[in-house]
């Protein structure tokens, strides 16, 4: 006789409790998205619905929608059909629905049609964990990651790709002129000389095709085109590896680990920095003290615009220079003076200010000695020009980023403590997405996903700092 665990007979009636309630235990995170979201003004949210029209089939309410996509990204459900399927068969979304089961195509279009409704649910969220003093002397990190966008890569045409496809067909259409000329000599059938004739007929019109999206694709600003999702791009990700991205920018703190801020682009990382401070301190305000960020946000203009909003920030940065790979002094081997305004070169001799120029929109300020670099003995390494002396480029504000580098110095662990908060969230919402990361197309509607990923992450960490009951009363309190 089997000694393993029996379970009951099919046939068998069982006698379930009478109430939902039952089923969902008292620590349940159900109950405060349930407290969370009825506590919310959704009308003045911006969710559509709210009121119900006097005529017509009676609608869902906005806050049972809302709480089906809150619980369905929390549990890593976010398609509207497996969201469906679940208001059919799982208590806990039985319970909090009041047994209302929508079909997807309301929830799809719940998520579609409320982009400012879901952006200010995840606004105040953030507001209320800055009601709950989480925010104190925040330092941020900022950072972006690839997000997969739902674009196929072999729909999305580059300059190069367009001009490989094209040879590719002008040399097929070679191929078949050459067969039909050997036909020409040969004893062939009608049917052979039709049916090269019918791919001749097509490859022309392939050609024709191609080339209208060549000149699109170069017509457009970012030489590139994305016939399914128009607003992704072709992006690095690692190494040399290329897929068709967004590139989502989130503002985390670092004491714990809460998304302050996010924003949804489709470029790189540089130039996003001052962005993203203004929005860290539109949610925050003055409790935000230190911003951090990697070297790929290291752009002068935009880190001086962000200190000029009143915040420390810590940049690494990029020595772009090509001097070693030219074989002389590196820019790091002239000391600037500041007492004196002149670079001393590796020889030791002063190269004085002589003239400004704008350079890439920047006031630089450019430092040589001609004399003294016409006689040196060293100037073989200093400069592969026969005629002109080496010249120092200096930005009018490099002052304000050699500060920011002798602090970065100073704080050896600030990078290491950004790479341990913001690619953190990064991570858990990847793998709470699922390896297409992205459902949704265009700006609007990848922003609005990325609110209810970004919300659903928030909770999670408000969930496991505070734990349910605690957080329950705080959310309950006026």
């Amino acid at each position: 006789m089997s000694r393993h665990i029996k379970g009951l007979s099919r046939s068998q009636a069982t006698l379930f409790p009478e109430m939902l309630e039952d089923f969902v235990a008292k620590e349940n995170p159900v109950r405060v998205i349930d407290v969370f979201v009825d506590g919310l003004d959704l009308e003045n949210l911006g969710f559509k619905g709210v009121q119900s029209k006097a005529t017509g089939r009676p609608g869902y309410h906005p806050a049972i929608l809302l709480k089906i996509y809150i619980y369905g990204y929390l549990n890593r459900i976010q398609s509207s059909r497996c969201l469906e399927r679940e208001t059919q068969r799982n208590v806990e979304l039985m319970w909090l629905t009041e047994r209302l089961s929508p079909d997807f195509k309301t929830i799809a279009d719940f998520r579609k049609d409320n982009h400012s409704g879901i952006k200010n649910t995840c606004k105040t969220f953030v507001q209320m964990c800055h009601k709950f003093n989480m925010f104190s002397e925040a330092t941020v990190a900022i950072d972006g990651s690839k997000f997969k966008a739902s674009n196929n890569k072999d729909k999305n045409y580059t300059p190069s790709k367009m001009k490989s496809h094209i040879e590719r067909v002008e040399k097929h259409i070679n191929n078949y002129f050459l067969k039909l000329e050997q036909s020409d000599s040969q004893e062939n059938t009608s049917q052979y000389i039709a049916n090269i004739e019918s791919k001749l007929d097509f490859l022309k019109q392939h050609l024709v095709e191609l080339k209208e999206m060549e000149l699109a694709v170069n017509n457009h600003p970012d030489k590139q085109v994305s016939t399914v999702d128009p607003d992704s791009r072709l992006m690095k990700t690692q190494g040399m590896t290329r897929a068709i991205c967004y590139n989502i920018q989130s503002a985390v703190d670092t004491k714990h680990h809460l998304i302050v801020a996010h924003e949804v682009t489709n470029t790189t990382d540089r130039g996003q920095l001052c962005n993203m401070t203004k929005l860290t301190l539109k949610a925050l305000g003055k409790s935000v003290t230190t911003i951090l960020a990697d070297k790929g946000y290291y752009s002068r203009q935009d880190i001086k615009d962000t200190q000029d909003l009143g915040v420390s920030t810590l940049v690494p940065k990029t020595d772009t220079s090509g001097s070693e790979k030219k074989g002389i002094f590196n820019k790091s081997l002239f000391e600037y003076n500041q007492d004196n305004d002149v670079y001393i070169c590796p020889a030791g001799n002063e190269l004085q200010h002589r003239f400004n120029a704008i350079e890439g929109g920047l006031d630089i300020k450019i430092y040589f000695n001609g004399m003294a670099c016409k006689n040196c003995t060293i100037r073989s390494q200093c400069t592969r020009s026969k005629k002109d002396p080496r010249r120092m480029r200096r930005w009018i504000h490099e002052a304000d980023m050699e500060k920011m580098e002798a602090l970065l110095k100073a704080t050896p662990d600030a990078m290491l403590q950004r790479k341990q908060t913001v690619e953190h969230p990064f991570g858990t919402i990847k793998l709470w997405a699922g390896a297409t990361h992205l459902l949704t197309r265009g700006f609007k509607n990848v922003s609005t996903e990325l609110n209810l990923h970004v919300l659903a992450y928030n909770l999670k960490r408000m969930l496991n700092i505070f734990g349910i009951e605690k957080l329950m009363k705080e959310v309950m309190l006026p």
